[in-house]
């Protein structure tokens, strides 16, 4: 099916449809859907920025992409008459207490968030909703409950009128994570934040490398299906994305796919914040469980790194212009360090 440009433009109403009620394209609407929840957030006195905003976005919508894919494996489950355990159980699900848009608000919906202990959607008394996640644990170690744990432990709402919470929630409800057409577009805005966020900080190193970047060293490492590939800093997964997508266009058959979603591609990275901004990029790009590891890369010693340790392609952007602490030098034989600058002994900055 062919489709004519015109050049009469078209302004997305807050509904995601065309001005003049043309039903607007997947990425007018998500860009609205967006922008209209970052609108709401400017006027909540707890943010005072990007470097605020993106972050509560980015937990509010990890939430509902988390509901939306088990809402579809249940459904796979039942249809082939398998058992399907949910990672996240009522009610803290999305469907139990976001997805109604008459649903908790204002202080009620704080406590709800925030609280050790509240009173639940469901009326009953028990952990609040960020306790609950920050708890889960998983059977065996390693699935989605470990992952959901590890990103609300170093997750804080920040948003402190419940009333404007509950209008950016009822505007990400109208994201459906269940299409691969809006998470693949999805994750493109997402990438398109995370810049505005780096702009917003000042921090380019920590936050975000510029794509083209990126983009060459994955093209002039050239992994391979069947290769690992690692980032041992990998800030908001902007390696790992690119490295995941030049990938997947390599996979002729359902084993290349499944060998690509299972130990491929690893990272790791010490602080909360590019922690779960990594997590949400690595699950709008595709990759179903990202394996990134919190911490601090440096903390294993050198000696007790052995052969099954190994990766084929490191592709990274680590901090610089930090020095670590001395338990993690220590984790390395002076020969393996690079050397300190030199200065002058009246100095205050030279180290003893």
């Amino acid at each position: 099916m062919a489709v004519k440009k015109t050049t009469k433009k078209t302004k997305a109403n807050g509904n995601g449809a065309g001005a003049n009620g043309t039903p607007a394209t997947t990425a007018q609407r998500l860009g609205t859907i967006l922008k209209a929840s970052r609108d709401i957030m400017r006027k909540d006195k707890g943010l005072s920025g990007e470097i605020d905003r993106i972050p509560v976005l980015t937990w509010i919508m990890f939430l509902k992409f988390l509901d939306d894919m088990e809402s579809m494996r249940a459904e796979e489950a039942k249809l082939s008459g398998k058992k399907f355990k949910p990672a996240i159980e009522p009610p803290y699900r999305w469907r139990d207490w976001a997805a109604k848009e008459d649903g908790i608000t204002g202080d009620e919906l704080i406590a709800f968030i925030n609280q050790e202990e509240c009173r639940r959607p469901d009326g009953s008394k028990g952990p609040g909703l960020f306790a609950y996640l920050r708890a889960l644990r998983g059977a065996e170690g390693g699935d989605r409950r470990d992952v959901i744990a590890t990103v609300f432990k170093g997750t804080v709402n920040r948003m402190i009128n419940g009333y404007l919470l509950r209008d950016v929630i009822n505007k990400i409800n109208g994201i459906h994570f269940t299409s691969s057409d809006e998470i693949h577009t999805l994750g493109n805005l997402y990438e398109s934040m995370l810049k505005e966020m780096r702009d917003a900080a000042g921090d380019s190193g920590e936050f975000y490398t510029p794509r083209p970047v990126v983009r060459f060293m994955v093209e002039v490492t050239d992994p391979k299906i069947g290769e690992t590939v690692l980032d041992p800093a990998c800030g908001t997964g902007g390696f790992l994305v690119e490295a995941y997508s030049h990938m997947e266009k390599q996979c002729k058959t359902v084993q290349q796919r499944r060998q690509l979603q299972q130990g491929t591609i690893l990272g790791n990275e010490a602080k909360p914040l590019p922690y779960l901004l990594a997590q949400m990029n690595l699950l709008l790009h595709g990759l179903e469980t990202p394996r990134i590891e919190p911490g601090n890369s440096l903390s294993v010693p050198l000696r007790e790194i052995g052969d099954k340790e190994r990766v084929d392609v490191i592709l990274t952007n680590p901090p610089f212009g930090g020095e670590e602490e001395r338990g993690i030098l220590s984790n390395f034989p002076r020969t393996s360090r690079p050397p300190r600058p030199r200065c002058s002994s009246s100095s205050s900055s030279c180290g003893s």
